[in-house]
């Protein structure tokens, strides 16, 4: 068989197995409580909505459009619309600063080639999404460890770029109820990090994945938002603002957007042209035909959802965890972060996990780009109902609680 490691591309080396994909599998087992898949309920999809919008497309003046090559902006009617989206929530643009993707997840891996030479470094919190990492990782980057409000300065950030052989090109993060933790940014943070991204002149990445996803507490301007306020327009900012209909429509259609100054998405799109021309005609008709009639609507449905389902994991964990357990208390998105006791290891414990008490989560190892964080772990509740959670939840303090028990057993046999 031939040997293909020596042929293949030195990056190839840096392209990893989602975790979180590879755990999506343990969804097909029926003895198996999940709450690893940070995906949406596909019983809150808007079906119906979808299944009249394909009907009126086929069966209208739109059908030859609709299958055929389009322009590689996306559809125009839709930017329209998400141009005037943007506006309600500080950002002001036109159709020229949108530009559609398939899936967002497509946009970070375009904003990685677009940034990233190899050696650059890429600004990122400690954990973040694993996702950006691996769209990352295929453009050679190094990490350091961002944190929005912190007190590290710019001229850190360059040097440790510099003896790495690089320099600093962005910082990405999720303001908004973020995967994996379910943290929000606060405003003080936000212009903070601009700040440091004006010293260090760098871009800023903005994940706004879960924005929409927000079921309590005051809202916080988004950081592009912030940056349009203070610079005049959105052709003086440097953020760049990465949207997606996965949380909120349907996430199979495979349909985001990016939000940028025209200078970067005329880069986008010669990159599209070069990689798969146009996003799906036909999806984003379908898209902006839902969206348009009933987007308000349906996020309303999915926040009622998941509000009640995070309130009930918040209880349960309140109710079952054991001593030493700590965790977030989202205010949206679909996430909560748990932090094991000293010593504990996730994947381990996911693994006793699925032999013993058949719940799965994602071991929070995976989401440092420095590979620690091994005391941690990621649950979602967004597909579990609420009888699930409650199982689910003593399971977990009950292995938890195990594990600690375990692990003094252990240190006392040391220490004889």
């Amino acid at each position: 068989m031939l040997d293909w490691e020596h042929i293949f591309a030195t990056r190839s080396s840096r392209m990893k197995a989602s975790e979180i994909r590879e755990l999506l599998k343990l969804l097909e087992q029926p003895d198996i409580i999940s709450f690893a898949g940070g995906i949406p309920d596909p019983a809150l999809f808007p079906d119906e909505e979808f299944k009249q919008a394909y009907s009126d497309i086929f069966s209208g003046p739109q059908v030859n459009a609709a299958l055929q090559y389009s322009v590689s902006e996306g559809y125009k009617p839709l930017r329209d619309w998400l141009a005037g989206e943007m506006g309600k929530i500080g950002i002001e643009c036109t159709a020229e600063n949108v530009f559609i993707v398939s899936g967002s997840q497509q946009g970070l891996d375009y904003l990685g080639k677009l940034f990233l030479s190899p050696k650059d470094t890429a600004l990122v919190t400690w954990p973040t999404y694993l996702g950006a990492l691996s769209a990352f990782n295929a453009y050679e980057p190094n990490y350091d460890q961002l944190n929005p409000g912190g007190n590290r300065t710019p001229a850190t950030y360059r040097d440790n770029a510099a003896k790495l052989g690089g320099s600093v090109k962005f910082a990405y993060l999720s303001a908004d109820f973020s995967n994996p933790t379910g943290e929000t940014v606060d405003l003080e943070g936000r212009k903070k990090l601009l700040e440091l991204a004006d010293e260090l002149d760098i871009a800023v990445i903005e994940d706004a994945a879960y924005q929409s996803l927000r079921y309590d507490g005051e809202p916080v301007p988004p950081i592009m938002s912030l940056d349009i306020a203070r610079s005049g327009g959105i052709e003086k900012t440097r953020t760049i603002y990465c949207g997606s209909f996965s949380k909120t429509l349907a996430p199979g259609l495979r349909v985001g957007w990016i939000v940028a100054s025209t200078p970067v998405i005329r880069k986008l799109v010669l990159m599209k042209q070069a990689a798969d021309l146009h996003s799906s005609t036909i999806n984003q008709l379908a898209i902006e035909h839902v969206a348009s009639r009933g987007f308000d609507k349906q996020v309303a449905k999915v926040k009622a959802a998941y509000s009640a389902r995070r309130d009930a994991m918040l209880a349960a964990l309140e109710k079952y965890m054991p001593e030493g357990t700590r965790w977030t208390k989202p205010e949206g998105g679909m996430f909560i972060w748990l932090t094991l006791p000293e010593g504990m290891d996730g994947a381990a414990l996911l693994a006793k996990s699925i032999a013993t008490e058949k719940v799965a989560f994602v071991p929070g190892r995976a989401f440092y780009a420095d590979g620690s964080g091994a005391n941690t772990l990621r649950i979602s509740f967004s597909c579990a109902n609420e009888a699930m959670i409650e199982e689910g939840m003593k399971r977990l303090g009950r292995l938890i609680a195990a594990a600690q028990v375990n692990e003094l057993t252990n240190e006392t046999i040391a220490a004889i």
